[in-house]
């Protein structure tokens, strides 16, 4: 008897996916798209108005497709269980096309865990491919196509060869260049502050501390504004001698409430806030999670599918979470009904449910043996995630005093807020981390106070002038660039990871300290696209063709329609760049060095190449000097006393690309680690410390293991 064929993108999920289908299943992979638009050529006839592709065979999927065709042949059906989003639909329409699977033979399931349970579930109840997911998936791609085809020659001609533009990469990007443009831009404005140490008149012999701020006159609308030292030394002068009695105490209970379940979005910000993953890291770890883990003799999925946009819970999942929070901590911390979270991203639905455990019982502990230091920490951070989005609300005792003080020629008043945590609820398990900026709703306990009423009389101890400077706006970390990237509507939850990876790769920006920093390329880049393409740079403009690829995948637009209608400007935008458009001088895209050419003596530039980043003297093409470009640690060699540099490893080796640490004086002196060294010196022999993962260190001079100094600790988590 024949068995049925089940194919899906790759072995890991084969595997899964074959133990709980049994014997009467065989499962193969496709190990992703098997075809595509061709390279080397648009692929995409522009003339027609139809926009049809044309599609190839990938070079690397031919033997993979004659696998396939063999095994489908032998099948009485073959069912396409690619993964639940446009993506997926697309794979398995490229593959029915690609081994003319007939249409009666093929049959789609589609599931959001690698679990026994939704496996069977699927299927037991498949279904036809969904043309209308297929064709918003192939707009997209076609889109990208005409895009990136008819940007990047512009910039070849006017920058330089080699670069690329994409339809959302390059409004990221402006989003960084604009971010700096600001900083560069902003000017700094002087400000005081004025607190005041208290103390509430001794009881029972003992002095109660607290601190208040100043925060306005009397009578006068608004906070007090204090521009400068003068200022702050007339209004110190002025209460001299003040007497303060308490005007108001207000006391009230306030909630906390937990965060929603994570989405796409939230568990890259969320990942690089707490495990500093990037954002490409954490999809590949949640991708290994998705698609299966052995846990002794079970080889199962442990999340749910990793690229959604919903904050939907299975109501099974919700009743083990209400199940496990009862258990664990008590009724008290669960809720009379489950909670329910308002999707926030406008838009696509790429999956039905939020990103979650397929077990709430399969906690981290109980399944920490079985997986890599990478995977038990996302994991532990999706788990806590969803058990404590489940759970009830932190409630605060809260306190608010304002407090008089009559001044020589004015009364002033000043405030002190103090909060104590009355019942924990979500708080006992997990707290979402912040970027720059306080999240909404998140409420820190404040300053313990002493009891205080209407009419108490408190003494200032002392009083504090500060003086302070109002800041930029932060650069963006990976965090906060996807977090703006789905606030503004660009990009889906499959596009953060790639776009955030190519902006690097092709040397646009640059990470110090973990914040993006536009280079001078990027800024070129940024300001010839923007210029001549207002559309394409447009936040608005890009958020729209998202929604518009949207309504394709429900059925309301049709595809051709939608892109004649970004091309017929956007075409002739492209001929008139390429003909008005002012070729970039080399100044304005190579960075200045403090190093100095060995041959003529001129200031060496970094430029970038092929591949990637490189010292060239600025004299050329008279000067042909080049060198690979050294990024110094800030650790002298512990053999000769030079700067270790960072380097990659060459084509020779078997490491080929893989980063390490050298001496710059090589080849007079060879020290070499593949740990990154550390500033300072070891506690126990002054050797040279170098990294073991995030917190701890090792001595290369000795056998001291231990976390890793402090000093180091605050700056690899800035």
């Amino acid at each position: 008897m024949a068995k049925d064929l089940v194919i899906v993108e790759s072995p890991a999920k084969a595997r899964t996916v074959q133990r709980f289908l049994g014997d009467k299943y065989v499962a193969l992979a496709s190990m992703g798209h098997v075809r595509d638009l061709p390279r080397g050529k648009m692929g995409v006839d522009l003339e027609s108005g139809n926009f049809d592709p044309t599609y190839a065979v990938m070079d690397d999927k031919k033997k993979i497709l004659a696998e396939l065709r063999k095994a489908t042949k032998e099948a009485d059906t073959v069912y396409l269980a690619t993964d639940p989003d446009r993506e997926g639909e697309a794979i398995s329409w490229h593959l029915m096309e690609a081994i003319k699977i007939p249409k009666k033979k093929a049959k789609r399931v589609v599931f959001h865990e690698i679990t026994r349970e939704a496996i069977t579930e699927a299927f037991a109840d498949p279904r036809d491919l969904d043309k209308d997911l297929i064709d918003a998936q192939q707009a997209r791609r076609v889109l990208d196509r005409i895009v990136g085809y008819k940007l990047s020659p512009v910039l070849w001609g006017k920058v330089r060869r080699g670069l690329s533009a994409g339809r959302v990469q390059s409004v990221a990007l402006r989003l960084v260049v604009d971010r700096e443009a600001e900083i560069n831009a902003f000017i700094p404005t002087e400000y005081w502050s004025i607190d005041a140490d208290m103390s509430k008149r001794p009881q029972n012999g003992r002095e109660s501390l607290f601190t208040a701020s100043l925060h306005a006159i009397k009578k006068t609308k608004g906070r007090i504004v204090i521009p400068n030292e003068e200022r702050s030394t007339e209004i110190l002068n002025d209460l001299a001698g003040a007497s303060y009695l308490v005007d108001e105490v207000r006391k009230r209970e306030t909630k906390s409430r937990p965060a929603a379940p994570f989405i796409t979005s939230t568990l890259q910000q969320e990942a690089y806030r707490k495990l500093r993953f990037t954002a490409r890291r954490t999809m590949a770890v949640a991708q290994q999670l998705y698609e299966g883990i052995s846990i002794g003799d079970e080889q199962t999925g442990l999340i749910t599918y990793m690229r959604t946009d919903s904050t939907n819970v299975a109501n099974q999942a919700l009743a083990q979470a209400s199940e496990y929070i009862k258990g664990k901590y008590g009724a008290e911390y669960a809720p009379t009904k489950p909670r329910v979270y308002t999707k926030r991203v406008r838009g696509a639905q790429e999956a039905h449910e939020a990103i979650r455990p397929t077990s709430i019982m399969r906690d981290p502990q109980s399944i920490r043996q079985h997986l890599s230091n990478e995977q038990a920490r996302l994991y532990d951070l999706i788990w806590k995630r969803l058990v404590a989005s489940q759970m009830n609300d932190a409630i605060f005792d809260s306190t608010s005093v304002r407090i008089g003080a009559n001044g020589k020629s004015a009364e002033y008043e000043f405030r002190v807020n103090g909060s104590i945590l009355k019942f924990a609820g979500f708080r006992v398990l997990y707290m979402e981390d912040r970027d720059d900026t306080p999240i909404d709703g998140d409420k820190e306990i404040g300053s313990m106070l002493p009891h205080l009423e209407k009419g108490d009389q408190v003494d200032c101890l002392k009083l504090i002038p500060q003086q302070h400077f109002t800041q930029p706006p932060p650069r963006f970390t990976e965090a906060s660039l996807v977090k703006k990237l789905e606030e503004e509507g660009i990009g889906r939850p499959s596009t953060y990871a790639p776009t955030l990876s190519t902006l690097m790769d092709r040397d646009y920006v640059l990470k110090d300290q973990g914040r993006f920093n536009p280079t001078k390329l990027g800024t070129a880049v940024t300001g010839l696209l923007t210029q001549h393409f207002p559309d394409i740079m447009d936040i608005g403009f890009t958020a729209r063709i998202e929604s518009d690829l949207d309504e394709i995948a429900e059925g309301e637009k049709q595809w051709a329609p939608v892109l004649e209608k970004f091309y017929s400007p956007f075409g002739k935008a492209i001929d008139k760049a390429m003909k008005e458009a002012e070729r970039i001088p080399r100044d304005q895209i190579d960075e200045e060095t403090d190093e100095i050419c060995p041959d003529c003596g001129r200031p060496m530039v970094i430029k970038s190449g092929r591949f990637g980043r490189f010292l060239s003297c600025s004299g050329f093409p008279e000067c042909k000097v080049s060198q690979p470009l050294l990024h110094r640690v800030g650790v002298e060699c512990p053999d000769c006393g030079s700067d270790l540099v960072q380097r990659r490893a060459g084509k020779g080796s078997k490491s080929r690309n893989k980063i390490f640490y050298g001496c710059s004086n090589y080849p007079t002196c060879t020290f070499a680690s593949n740990a990154r060294p550390l500033p300072q010196p070891c506690p126990e022999c002054t050797g040279l410390l170098v990294a073991m993962g995030r917190t701890n260190c090792r001595c290369l001079n000795c056998e001291h293991k231990g976390p890793r100094p402090e000093e180091e600790l605050v700056e690899a988590t800035v």
